[in-house]
């Protein structure tokens, strides 16, 4: 992999408290890595931890990460994606620690020409122990606000 020249704001179209990524560390191909340290002054900590489930958002922002990356290379910015679901979320611990460092993985199973795309995710420590694992679909359509008018 090869080192990261872009901020997480730079890719991804969150800020505030749900920009929940602290940096990219690595891209290449069709895959991508984060590093969270889970906080204690977030919405989701809980007595110095939190809840396994925020791990599916966690993949998400690492999913829109690498979308944003691909679009910087074009020169594009980055563009709202919908998570349409995600199949086989298995996470093997019932919460992550705060402060503790994770690492999310993304990388692209598949891709279709209508901007839906899959992609397997995983979160795991530094020594790369296993902590989650799921398969993530989403959607990004060239023109969301088109998008959102058809849809109402």
């Amino acid at each position: 992999m090869s080192t990261f020249e872009w901020s997480v704001s730079d890719l991804v179209p969150h800020d505030g408290p749900m920009l929940l990524l602290d940096e990219v560390v690595a891209a290449e191909g069709d895959m991508l890595t984060t590093r969270v340290i889970p906080r204690g002054d977030g919405m989701f900590d809980e007595n110095g931890q939190v809840g396994a489930w925020v791990g599916l958002e966690y993949m998400a922002q690492t999913m829109a990460a690498l979308a944003g990356w691909e679009g910087r290379q074009r020169g594009e910015a980055p563009r709202v994606g919908l998570m349409l679901g995600t199949r086989r979320y298995h996470c093997h611990v019932p919460f992550f620690r705060v402060g503790e460092p994770l690492l999310v993985t993304a990388q692209r199973e598949f891709e279709a020409d209508n901007g839906i795309g899959v992609m397997q995710c995983r979160i795991e420590t530094p020594d790369h122990t296993l902590l989650a694992e799921a398969l993530l679909s989403a959607y990004q359509p060239d023109n969301l606000d088109a998008f959102l008018k058809e849809q109402a």
